[in-house]
């Protein structure tokens, strides 16, 4: 759906929207917790996060978080403009992750981590959906994309492809979690967000249809 990839003034019903950019902000985390504590591997900008976890010390969400003040900074010379979505979805997914994985224990049978891992990537769907639905703003990794898309005039699929593709060689390098739910996050998510995102995505004064 075009309409939820544009921005509306947050002015315009926040009360409707700003409660549901904050869920889906939070479900985010949330989900990316799950797939963090089923050990069975990470969507590729969590490879790097986990690497860079591994690497530093620092927590997962804080990680999370400084990553996504990084590659907000490259959207200067993209010339994006953020919009409060972007600058919540910094903070606010590092925190639910940290606060999920405190609450979260990890477990050691295959059939428990096999469910969390696809509960993680279907609540992160959905969670995708319900923060780009609100139209406060792209996240900063998805802003990157779509920035790069248009100052060069390249396709969203190469750009996406090459950005994900990077992000994940170098969390891999860095020891990041690589394993089958990397592929099944890949072949999952973009499918499951696009069914979730029409009755969620705010348009005029109420959710697409």
């Amino acid at each position: 759906m075009l309409a939820a990839l544009t921005q509306v003034p947050v002015t315009v019903k926040p009360v409707r929207r700003l409660p549901q950019l904050v869920a889906g902000l939070w479900l985010y985390g949330a989900s990316m917790a799950l797939q963090i504590r089923a050990a069975l591997g990470l969507n590729p900008w969590d490879v790097l996060h986990d690497g860079l976890t591994k690497r530093s010390g620092l927590s997962f969400g804080t990680i999370t978080v400084i990553v996504g003040a990084l590659v907000l900074l490259c959207w200067i010379p993209l010339r994006q403009r953020p919009g409060v979505g972007t600058v919540a979805n910094v903070f606010v997914i590092g925190i639910a992750v940290d606060t999920t994985l405190a609450l979260v224990p990890a477990p050691d049978a295959l059939l428990p981590r096999i469910a969390l891992l696809i509960g993680g990537i279907v609540l992160n769907g959905l969670a995708a959906a319900t923060y780009i639905g609100a139209r406060l703003g792209p996240g900063p990794r998805d802003g990157l994309t779509t920035g790069f898309c248009a100052r060069t005039g390249t396709s969203l699929r190469l750009v996406k492809t090459v950005v994900e593709l990077s992000v994940l060689v170098i969390g891999f390098l860095l020891g990041g979690t690589l394993g089958v739910g990397t592929v099944v996050y890949a072949l999952a998510i973009g499918p499951l967000t696009q069914a979730f995102l029409p009755p969620v995505t705010w348009v005029g004064s109420r959710p697409a249809s």
